[in-house]
């Protein structure tokens, strides 16, 4: 297939290689760095991801933008268009090759082996969760992320004088915002929407019931995999902003831990279960001695040696044991939203207080967790008819009036 995508030639046979790469370089200045099939960097994206860590982006976001951009210009390289003359015609090929594309497969980040034939099957639905599992193919949300991102780099270039004339994803109705049709009482999504990005459903935030939750902590292996659960369901930090914990940040007397957020890198005071501190207390008793234990030191490690600070993909690991004895699919971020859920349905907790802990800059944002779930709307059901079977019968419309007295008035008409 030759560059002219916009012809109206068929996608399904355009084979987009797994080239090129975004690497890590271990520059506090170019944390990453996007190569092309030859071993050398991208120049545009890296001016690109210059201006994201100018703009105070964290190295997380550095890294999301950067792999969004890689899938892209892997189509470019596989249309063998250059991505100065990416035109409208490759970008709208460019999403609908997201849209039938199938996923490379990643191999495990420890074993180096891709996934084999006793995984999950691929967008099938998890009997204990009810959350499918991921899909072959890219989800709405990748699709509709990448395309935000290809536009505002392209958006970036053309202010820059360094790119193409006009950008090959537009907006939907260029110089107008969008949603403006909708009352101003309405709310509408905060984002300019672009012309070729897809419409995604609506956001259902799932959390765990409680009594799957207990089954669930029960299957933990050690103290120190109790007190994180213990914290993440707590506190509603995300995965990362726990694991970033110093011992200096615990503070057992306030009950709570200090997390760098992860937006806006704030240091901010989250609070804690009773219970969390009391498994931290008993994970801490238990490696003394075997860890650095100073207030710079992390507080998490791993257990397997040599002793290290626990990441992010070896937590997850531990997770997803206790998922698998239980046949459940929960991630890490379910946490979060177990935690939100739970604070956001208590009606003596304010819902602005909710907000804080949650480190949301939108309170609309947090009001998603005030929605009912599915499960809370079968048991209020369920409990309405039982409320409705245990109502005793209505009394018939004679009931106290003197038999005597009714025979007398209608002739002895049987009632």
């Amino acid at each position: 297939m030759d560059g002219s995508t916009g012809s109206g030639e068929d996608l399904t046979g355009l084979r987009v290689l797994p080239v090129g790469a975004l690497r890590a370089t271990g520059s506090l200045f170019d944390p990453f760095q996007l190569v092309d099939p030859g071993g050398e960097p991208v120049g545009a994206v890296a001016a690109f991801l210059r201006e994201l860590q100018g703009r105070g982006l964290s190295e997380g976001t550095q890294r999301s933008y950067g792999m969004d951009l890689l899938r892209w210009f892997r189509f470019l390289w596989a249309v063998e268009v250059s991505w100065e003359q990416a035109t409208r015609a490759e970008a709208r090929d460019f999403m609908r090759w997201l849209r039938i594309a199938h996923k490379p497969e990643r191999a495990h980040w420890r074993t180096g082996v891709a996934p084999g034939p006793g995984a999950a099957v691929p967008g099938a639905v998890n009997a204990v969760t009810g959350r499918p599992s991921p899909g072959r193919g890219f989800s709405v949300a990748t699709a509709a992320h990448t395309e935000t991102v290809a536009r505002t780099f392209y958006d970036y270039h053309l202010q820059a004088g360094s790119g193409p004339l006009g950008n090959p994803f537009p907006l939907a109705r260029p110089g107008r915002r969008a949603h403006a049709h909708r009352s101003p009482m309405e709310p509408s999504a905060r984002e300019r929407a672009g012309l070729y990005r897809p419409r995604q459903p609506e956001r259902v935030p799932r959390q765990i019931p409680d009594r799957i939750f207990d089954e669930l902590f029960a299957r933990l292996g050690s103290d120190r995999d109790r007190a994180l659960v213990a914290f993440w369901v707590s506190t509603g930090a995300r995965a990362a902003e726990l694991l970033g914990l110093r011992v200096a940040d615990v503070d057992p007397g306030c009950q709570t831990v200090r997390v760098v957020r992860k937006g806006s890198r704030a240091i901010q005071p989250l609070p804690a279960s009773p219970d969390a501190f009391v498994w931290l207390r008993l994970y801490q008793a238990g490696t003394a001695g075997l860890v650095p234990a100073g207030p710079d030191d992390p507080v998490w490690w791993t257990r397997r040696r040599p002793l290290r600070p626990l990441g992010y993909h070896a937590a997850r690991a531990m997770f997803d044991r206790a998922n698998t004895m239980l046949g459940a699919n929960w991630t890490l971020h379910t946490l979060r939203h177990t935690a939100a859920y739970r604070m956001a349905r208590d009606p003596l907790m304010p819902l602005t207080d909710v907000q804080w802990v949650l480190g949301h800059a939108h309170l609309t944002t947090t009001q998603i967790y005030v929605r009912p779930t599915a499960e809370d709307v079968i048991e209020s059901v369920l409990a309405h008819h039982r409320r409705r079977a245990e109502v005793p019968p209505a009394p018939p419309p004679t009931a106290g009036y003197r038999p005597e007295s009714l025979d007398a008035l209608f002739g002895g008409r049987a009632w």
